[in-house]
């Protein structure tokens, strides 16, 4: 129902081989994908500064159930969290090699930039990962947050002239003293003191010209005539030109 289900062309396929490929040589039943993008890109009003141009994809750790998810089920259902309750380390009880296994294949894509998990789950897979074959964990970056799903970014698919690349990943895999220094800073929660609520500040409003040059293209819109600006990161739609013809390989299509 949030239509966030959207990615381009090129993050599907990735999807789809990857679904594929996982269940038939490492045993993972089949993946269950949560956000995309969606239809037209940008920011979304809750969650994710990332996700806006149909290159990230979450895919959760639950395994796929042995039959079709109900709409309602799929409304409605959790992903599930590896994280121990000392939340430095993975639940033994929930995490499996399987989950390593369809991380690292994952990884193996030349396609895929990076691959964000939670520090504990990047500490496990240093642990897992054969002392031969570790250069795919470079791509392994740990980041809050990633504890029931992992976050596969692509990179900018050919023939896309505004995407621009993040940094190459570093020689090292990641692992000792790095993953170590995230972990410390996990801390017991402070005792707070509840004091009374105050009203919430509103949202900084954006305007139109602070998006991507595309955004105002899309719409039919002339930034130098007009000035756009509206709570929150939503841009209201004005009477509008036709949409403007869009390559293939540059669309954005449904996931």
């Amino acid at each position: 129902s949030r239509n966030r289900n959207w990615g381009h062309p090129q993050l599907v396929d990735l999807l789809e081989r990857l679904a594929i490929t996982a269940k038939e040589k490492d045993g993972w039943p089949g993946l269950l994908v949560g956000d995309l993008a969606q239809p037209m890109g940008g920011p979304m009003l809750t969650g994710h500064a990332s996700h806006q141009i149909g290159l990230d994809a979450d895919v959760w750790l639950n395994p796929m159930p042995d039959r079709k998810l109900s709409r309602k089920e799929r409304e409605n259902r959790s992903a599930v969290s590896m994280l121990a309750k000392d939340k430095v380390s993975v639940d033994p009880k929930i995490w499996t090699p399987e989950h390593a296994k369809l991380i690292k294949r994952a990884a193996s894509y030349r396609e895929v930039a990076r691959i964000f998990v939670h520090p504990a789950i990047k500490k496990t897979l240093c642990e897992w990962a054969d002392d031969k074959d570790r250069a795919w964990l470079r791509k392994i970056r740990p980041w809050w947050g990633h504890h029931y799903h992992f976050h596969i970014r692509i990179s900018c698919p050919p023939g896309s002239p505004g995407c621009k690349d993040q940094p190459a990943v570093g020689r090292g895999d990641g692992c000792g003293k790095e993953v170590d220094g995230w972990l410390r800073k996990v801390r017991p929660p402070k005792v707070v003191v509840k004091k009374p609520k105050k009203p919430a500040k509103p949202k900084r409003q954006i305007t139109l010209a602070e998006l991507p040059g595309a955004c105002a293209d899309l719409i039919g819109i002339d930034l130098n005539s007009v000035q756009t600006t509206v709570p929150g990161v939503m841009v209201p739609m004005p009477a509008r030109k036709p949409f403007p013809a869009i390559p293939e390989r540059n669309s954005i299509r449904n996931g």
